[in-house]
């Protein structure tokens, strides 16, 4: 015996013709994505990923898009926040602080 289910169906929005969020590079934050054009070490510098918003804990944060470093030839470098974050981490790892708090590289 087989009975048939007449109820009402709402249309699933998610099967249309529209390109997906991998599809459309979509990220987690809109700050994340990188720029499909050239841009300065200064322009880097001024985006932001995430501009005052609550973390965890309810403080309010701002987190750059990209870290701006020196590197050893006395050039600087704007490392992505995500994209870059081991060379980021390795950077830090190679901070140093002086006996009056002030960071050595």
């Amino acid at each position: 015996m087989t009975t048939e289910n007449n109820q009402p169906v709402s249309k699933d929005s998610h099967s249309s013709e529209e390109p997906n969020v991998k599809e459309r590079n979509l990220t987690a934050n809109p700050g994340d994505k990188i720029a499909d054009e050239s841009q300065s070490v200064q322009e880097k510098a001024q985006q932001k990923a995430v501009d005052d918003v609550p973390d965890i804990t309810g403080d309010r944060i701002t987190v750059p898009t990209y870290f701006v470093v020196d590197e050893p030839n006395g050039e600087k470098k704007a490392l992505h926040h995500v994209k870059d974050a081991e060379e980021i981490s390795d950077v830090i790892r190679q901070a140093r602080v002086d006996e009056n708090g002030n960071r050595i590289w």
